[in-house]
């Protein structure tokens, strides 16, 4: 069984078109972008109306939920709890906003989405529909 180690241009791709699809829906404008397993950009598309704001949000989702192999939704409530901020906190990438989620393969991280422009839940929303999109139920 081959085993994937991270996300490939022409899934990230088709991760980008689902979130279009997916926000074309409720008639709204996001930003998405498909990051590597260690933060490095793949795709990234800022649908026309969305904010030049959200673009930089999405990358750093799809970094923070590539790097840290959790959603930035998980990682906002880290943040929250704890009143001693880490030291990765200090890198400018890292964003606890939800809509950020890792891309697991056979429990092995090979990259991150990252969706803004919307609400957190409806960012993460998309996230997750476009991972399945394209994994299914592998994910």
């Amino acid at each position: 069984m081959f085993l994937q180690e991270k996300v490939s241009s022409q899934e990230a791709i088709k991760m980008l078109g689902h979130s279009i699809v997916e926000a074309g829906k409720i008639n709204k404008h996001i930003a998405i972008a498909v990051a590597g397993p260690e933060g490095e950009l793949i795709a990234f598309l800022r649908m026309d109306g969305a904010s030049p704001a959200a673009a930089v949000i999405a990358q750093n989702k799809a970094y923070t939920a590539a790097r840290d192999r959790k959603s930035t939704k998980q990682m906002g409530e880290f943040m929250n709890q704890n009143s001693r901020p880490p030291a990765f906190w200090g890198d400018p990438g890292i964003t606890g906003f939800g809509g950020g989620v890792p891309i697991i393969q056979d429990g092995k991280v090979i990259g991150g989405i990252g969706i803004s422009g919307l609400s957190e839940e409806e960012d993460e929303r998309i996230a997750y529909a476009a991972i399945a999109s394209v994994y299914g139920n592998k994910v």
